[in-house]
């Protein structure tokens, strides 16, 4: 075992306080520190993105971090979303549009539709399927995922007064 680093984070709003090794990925931090098993590790090179987080509010593969890169930064994951009870509107979307098979690619696929809706105009499906083009999904063919993330949009969009 190396030496080690303390390190904080606010996680999901909660400030967390530990020590790790230098070279501790984010991802593992997240699953094996924090047991927030949400975030999955998929390809473990940035290409899937099963791995997607929010860091200060952009998304990002928590697979090329190390967790001491992001030490008094602010990280959100799936976790923080929704409850089983009260579930976040996108994922309530992907529930309605039937936006997952196997689930595995859903937390990366949530948390960057969260972060294309929070940025993007998102007009139009082609700016969904462009927004996502960096999650990968070996189930779905992606139909219903744009269709969430557009009824996702059109909520938001009612959402907001003119």
């Amino acid at each position: 075992m190396g030496e080690l680093v303390t390190i904080t984070l606010i996680v999901n709003g909660v400030e967390r306080s530990c020590q790790v090794e230098p070279r501790l990925l984010l991802s593992d931090f997240l699953r094996g520190e924090l047991g927030l098993t949400g975030t999955h590790v998929g390809c473990e090179h940035g290409i899937c993105g099963a791995c997607t987080v929010l860091l200060n509010g952009d998304s990002v593969r928590s697979c090329l971090l190390f967790a001491v890169q992001l030490n008094g930064q602010s990280i959100e994951t799936v976790e923080s979303l929704g409850t089983p009870h009260k579930l976040h509107s996108l994922q309530d979307a992907f529930r309605e549009c039937h936006a997952l098979q196997c689930g595995f690619c859903t937390p990366g696929m949530l948390m960057t539709a969260l972060d294309l809706l929070q940025k993007e105009p998102l007009a139009t499906d082609e700016d969904i399927r462009e927004g996502l083009s960096g999650n990968l999904c070996r189930c779905t063919g992606y139909v219903n995922i744009v269709r969430a993330v557009r009824a996702a949009a059109s909520l938001r969009t009612q959402e907001v007064p003119s």
